[in-house]
């Protein structure tokens, strides 16, 4: 009983969060997550839980899908493009871990995120801010666009 009105405490917790989280801060929870989904999955896998095992790496390919989409490669594409070969890399090796049951592709998926995380959590205030407020900026342009077509009645045409 204390477990599940833990997790939905939880969950009703998260969701506030991402209700109020900048995009910086949704993209460090995503980091923050996989992390934390991999080191499950290792220890279900250290107590030959298959299932628990394979779900928590589901879990970690999907956040690792969630950030790959985030990339935008129009800053700097090559960088892009090797951001996002990196995260093919990790979901390939997660998967090797769950096909094999070993720890050893789980431990380097580890040591490949986390500098990226702690890179991530040092980027300055004023960057966070600026690149905040464009997102938004852009999301609200194609809102207004998308408002535009619907007042038209052109909903499901360019």
């Amino acid at each position: 009983m204390y477990g599940r009105n833990l997790k939905a405490y939880n969950r009703t917790k998260l969701e506030a969060e991402l209700l109020v989280a900048s995009p910086y801060r949704i993209t460090q929870m995503l980091f923050e997550g996989f992390i934390e989904r991999v080191n499950q999955a290792k220890g279900y896998m250290q107590s030959n839980d298959l299932a628990l095992k394979a779900n928590y790496i589901t879990k970690a390919i999907g956040i690792l899908n969630g950030l790959q989409g985030a990339v935008d490669v129009s800053y700097n594409e090559e960088l892009g493009n090797r951001i996002i070969g990196l995260y093919e890399y990790m979901k390939d090796r997660l998967n090797d871990a769950n096909i094999n049951n070993t720890t050893e592709p789980l431990d380097e998926v580890i040591k490949l995120i986390t500098p990226i995380k702690e890179a991530w959590d040092q980027i300055p205030e004023d960057v966070r801010e600026e690149q905040n407020a464009a997102i938004t900026k852009h999301f609200a342009e194609i809102d207004a666009a998308q408002k535009e077509r619907n007042r038209k009645g052109f909903a499901y045409n360019d």
